[in-house]
């Protein structure tokens, strides 16, 4: 990226800067984790139903339930004051809001941050107060203390605890006063739980309006997202403590602008865009950016702007867009530019500047480098972002599942080529996380024998538990295979001049082509007529075998035909396979040659029964 006529920028900047106040604060980001269904989305929606532009529910939305791509939803400073007025007092937050944004997984949550810098400044934990630490909870305080985010514990579902009353709006110390004894003992129970805990996790948990050092110990929030009651002790704490203790991470340098790509998206009348979330410095229109694309650091001009209207979520903002000349993090926005297609979602944005420009696509080249382990022998993974194939590799690691090919963008016609590849069948599989097979490859998945196993789905729980079932059930098969006599594929050659006896049975020197041949085995010629059975194997040295391999030329006893009347020298024969085992060979490690044969085989028997051996 050079120089070009528009010199403006740079002082369009630093007029900018000259009029904004000294010590302006950003307002915070904060990323929602939590374990599956425990009330993570359902507080989102809360806190985007709070104000008067009320949005329609991400949970609709979203598949089963889990959010999966990264969104972003600004709460101004008017609506915190005005929803938190009862327990502030009369007083006002500092913080000019809130930007919440939503992970799709903790593993996406960490390589987002530690390619964005700092995405995060703080974090809320959501946790079902009856259930307690569950895995994926565990995985977010791992992530969380490694990463020095601070954080705040939304115990939520209050309202599941015997005989608990709930009132929309309310705050949790007002409730908790309304309640019962007895109910107040429940929730006392579930809280020393949880206590407990958290402090095996080296975590010092304590109820928000009981704690005296913020420093120290962790704050939990109470509340109930479904009923609506508890959140202003919620957006109180993480103000609260972002005022208190973010401060300077949250003063604006207004120096050069830095921000994550959430995702890159097809906009009616708009092509190729991207959805940001801006954490540092000023964009305007015009700037010039730098970004990491597969095949390394590219340059974009910006053309347009936009941020969606009011409370609206980045994801589901429809036409409730509004095109700005200027952005100042932190905040949401869609750029519109030429090439974008080149973008990888999950990396970071950088606002070029020419005396850094060595050091930007160092930067950039090191984003779109994906941080996997690759083994020479394993599964082929997709996904649609970097952060989304990081997570999917992190989640297969943890059942031990080896990568061998890893890569971003649509299932093609290499990954298939890749995965056939694989010398363990529980290898030959495609896992794509937010990615489907692309319009050349997709109807090779849609008929009954699929080139290899393929499993893509958007909640990348469900895909892992989907590929440990298949692995579990292939498993079986493999096992079952090996323990039973299976008839494998061969194909034989009658040698010349090598008719040893006409019949009773016929004793004729055959060339094993391909595959194998077993004492007791069916023949039939590659026409599909039937043959006969073989009786006896003996080779040239005179030794009775019960088996032989591609390359041996054993002299091979059939009963049934009759040399000169059924069978003839040169004529070749195909090992009848039986169509019970062709589902189970397909589970073993059958050779190139061995696979060919039995598609011969299949596709002689399918000129009679078209569904042969599905």
């Amino acid at each position: 990226m050079g120089k070009d006529s528009d010199e403006s920028t740079q002082e369009e900047h630093e007029e900018l800067e000259e009029q904004m106040p000294r010590g302006h604060n950003r307002q915070p980001i904060v990323s929602v984790l939590g374990h599956v269904d425990h009330g993570k989305t359902s507080l989102l929606d809360l806190v985007r139903s709070i104000g008067s532009q009320r949005q329609a529910s991400v949970m609709d939305r979203e598949a089963g339930g889990i959010t999966q791509h990264i969104g972003a939803t600004e709460v101004p400073a008017e609506v915190l004051n005005e929803t938190c007025k009862v327990m502030m007092q009369g007083r006002e937050f500092k913080s000019p809001g809130l930007l919440f944004i939503d992970t799709p997984g903790h593993s996406s949550f960490s390589a987002l941050r530690d390619r964005g810098g700092a995405l995060a400044d703080i974090a809320v934990v959501v946790v079902d107060v009856m259930e307690g630490l569950q895995p994926q909870t565990i995985e977010s305080l791992e992530i969380l203390k490694r990463t020095r985010t601070p954080f705040i514990v939304v115990g939520n579902k209050v309202d599941r605890i015997h005989g608990w009353l709930s009132e929309s709006g309310r705050s949790f110390a007002e409730s908790y006063r309304s309640q019962r004894q007895d109910v107040r003992d429940l929730f006392e129970a579930q809280y020393w739980k949880l206590v407990g805990q958290f402090s095996e996790y080296g975590f010092n948990l304590e109820r928000y309006d009981q704690i005296k050092n913020f420093k120290q110990n962790v704050a939990l929030v109470p509340m109930s997202a479904k009923e609506g009651e508890g959140l202003q002790d919620a957006l109180v704490v993480l103000v609260g403590l972002a005022e208190r203790f973010l401060e300077d991470r949250l003063t604006d340098t207004l120096g050069p602008a830095e921000g994550t790509i959430l995702e890159m998206k097809d906009e009616v009348g708009m092509s190729k865009t991207i959805d940001v979330i801006l954490y540092r410095g000023v964009l305007k229109k015009g700037d010039k950016l730098v970004l990491a694309g597969v095949d390394g650091p590219f340059g974009i001009k910006i053309k347009g702007l936009k941020r969606p209207k009011g409370m609206a979520e980045m994801r589901d903002a429809g036409d409730r867009w509004e095109s700005v000349d200027s952005v100042e993090a932190a905040c949401g926005v869609k750029i519109l530019a030429t090439g974008l297609d080149r973008a990888l979602a999950g990396t970071t944005i950088r606002l070029f500047e020419e005396d850094r420009f060595k050091e930007l696509k160092r930067l950039a080249r090191e984003e779109a480098r994906v941080d996997i382990t690759i083994e020479e022998e394993g599964v082929t993974i997709k996904a649609d972002t970097i952060g989304g194939l990081e997570a999917l590799a992190y989640e297969l690691g943890k059942l031990e599942i080896p990568i061998s090919n890893a890569s971003i963008g649509p299932i093609n016609k290499k990954d298939i080529l890749l995965a056939e590849c694989a010398k363990d069948p529980l290898n030959q599989i495609i896992i794509g996380f937010a990615t489907k097979p692309n319009s050349e490859v997709a109807p090779k998945f849609e008929g009954e024998n699929p080139p290899v196993k393929l499993v893509t789905g958007d909640i990348i729980y469900h895909i892992i538990e989907t590929v440990d079932k298949w692995r579990e059930e292939t498993t079986k098969e493999i096992e079952a295979a090996k323990r039973e006599n299976l008839v494998h594929p061969g194909r034989l050659l009658y040698l010349k001049d090598h008719t040893f006896r006409g019949r009773n049975p016929a004793i004729v020197g055959v060339r094993v082509v391909g595959g194998r041949v077993h004492i007791g085995q069916r023949l039939m010629k590659v026409d599909g007529t039937a043959v006969g059975q073989v009786k006896s194997l003996r080779t040239r040295e005179g030794e009775d075998v019960k088996e032989a391999h591609q390359g041996d030329e054993v002299a091979c006893a059939i009963t049934g035909p009759t040399v000169g009347r059924h069978i003839d020298e040169g004529d070749e024969f195909f090992v009848d396979v039986p169509e019970s085992h062709v589902r189970r060979l397909r589970k073993v490690e059958l050779t190139e040659v061995e696979k060919d044969i039995l598609d011969q085989i299949i596709t002689l028997h399918r000129k009679e029964d078209h569904f042969w051996g599905r």
